[in-house]
């Protein structure tokens, strides 16, 4: 097992996070989260060295999936996603990018279910399915590093917003209270927008929960 690298990446329009997980002793790498400016994290990718092994999405918002396909294609490499995302990835309607005045469809290669455990670029993950932003969100727990991709799920201080296509917040919070809280309070959470968190901060203060 090589040692897990994150870097972050700030992309598109909305100031999204795209993650990219190195193993530090392969260099294969997972893609998390491309929103957008697929040739400069191809070019990123490229320089550093990193063997791209496949592409995660946590949902299938526009501005976390727009680069997908290109970085895909390029690299030879599937796209995850939960499989209850497919309605949300596929319709224009629901994966927003009308509110940038853009349109177009996404899609997956893999699609997987909630807890579902994957064995990609030599680590560990297990799917946490966590409805309540879109329909089919889920996050990335990598349980022998500490470290959870939490999509727009779970923020620093904050919840993820519920008023698109197939959003819920009853739903949000009993994800976030069932699935993510019971983590351990070491977890380091990369979030889809702004800081970085720990489990155990937002179970001491996030105000929504």
């Amino acid at each position: 097992m090589g040692g897990l690298k994150v870097e972050q990446y700030v992309v598109g329009p909305v100031q999204t996070n795209c993650y990219f997980a190195i193993n530090e002793k392969t260099m294969e790498t997972l893609i998390i989260d491309p929103g957008d400016q697929a040739d400069a994290l191809a070019e990123k990718l490229k320089q550093e060295g990193c063997q791209p092994k496949a592409i995660l999405l946590t949902h299938g918002h526009f501005d976390h999936a727009t680069a997908a396909e290109a970085l895909a294609k390029e690299f030879q490499i599937s796209v995850y996603a939960h499989e209850k995302e497919k309605e949300t990835l596929e319709s224009e309607q629901m994966n927003a990018g009308w509110m940038i005045g853009k349109s177009g469809v996404f899609h997956a290669d893999i699609y997987v279910k909630d807890e579902q455990e994957l064995e990609l670029a030599g680590f560990h993950i297990r799917v946490l399915f966590t409805p309540g932003h879109t329909a089919g969100g889920c996050c990335y727990y990598f349980p022998y590093e500490d470290v959870l991709f939490s999509g727009d799920t779970l923020f620093c201080m904050s919840v993820g917003r519920t008023d698109l296509g197939g959003g819920s917040m009853s739903q949000l919070i009993h994800s976030i209270q069932d699935k993510l809280m019971k983590l351990p309070e070491k977890t380091v959470v990369y979030t889809g927008h702004g800081e970085g968190t720990t489990i155990g901060t937002e179970r001491m203060y996030n105000p929504y929960l």
